[in-house]
C-alpha cells in the first residue's frame, strides 16, 4: 500500500516538474510584443504563449496577452492559433504559471499591473472570490469570455 502511495506521489511530482520545465521563462531582453516593455522586470505578471515550433512570446500581463491572441495578424503574422501549444499566466497568489484557459480573471480591482488596470489571474473560484472581496473586484471572467474590446477597455478604466 505504501509503495502505491509513493509511486503516485512520485508520478505527480514528475508531472508537475515536467509542466514547470515546459513553460519557458522570459530572458532579460524579451520584450512584450504588444507594448514593448521588458517582461522580466515584472515576474509576478508574466504571461506566455508557446508554439509548436518551440517559439514563445512573453507578456508583461494577461491584458496584453489577450490583445495579442485576438489579433495574431498584427502581432505575430507568421503564427496561427492552430499552432499554439500553451497559454500561461502567473497566478496572483502563488506566483506560479498556470494554464490560462483554466484560470479565472478578475477585472476592476484595486490591484494594478505593470500597464495599469489588468486581468488578474487566479487558479480557482475560491481564490477569485477571496480576491474579489479583498481587492474590490468588479467581475470574474473565464478565459473564453475575454474579448478584444474588454482588453482595450481596461486601458481606459472600462470594466465591461
Amino acid at each position: 500500500m505504501k509503495r502505491r502511495a509513493l509511486l503516485g506521489l512520485g508520478l505527480a511530482l514528475c508531472a508537475s516538474l515536467a509542466f514547470a520545465q515546459a513553460v519557458p521563462k522570459p530572458g532579460a531582453k524579451d520584450l512584450c510584443p504588444v507594448c514593448g516593455m521588458l517582461v522580466s522586470k515584472y515576474p509576478n505578471w508574466v504571461a506566455v504563449v508557446t508554439w509548436k515550433d518551440g517559439h514563445a512570446h512573453f507578456f508583461d500581463g494577461a491584458k496584453d496577452m489577450f490583445k495579442f491572441l485576438n489579433d495574431l495578424n498584427k502581432y505575430a503574422p507568421n503564427h496561427r492559433k492552430e499552432d499554439l501549444t500553451g497559454i500561461y499566466v502567473t497566478d496572483f497568489y502563488n506566483l506560479e504559471r498556470i494554464d490560462a484557459r483554466k484560470a479565472l480573471f478578475v477585472v476592476g480591482s484595486d490591484v494594478l499591473g505593470p500597464m495599469g488596470h489588468e486581468f488578474v489571474p487566479l487558479a480557482s473560484k475560491l481564490d477569485a472570490d477571496d480576491f474579489m472581496k479583498d481587492h474590490k473586484g468588479k467581475k470574474i471572467l473565464p478565459f473564453e469570455r475575454i474579448t478584444t474590446s474588454m482588453a482595450n477597455g481596461l486601458d481606459n478604466g472600462r470594466f465591461e
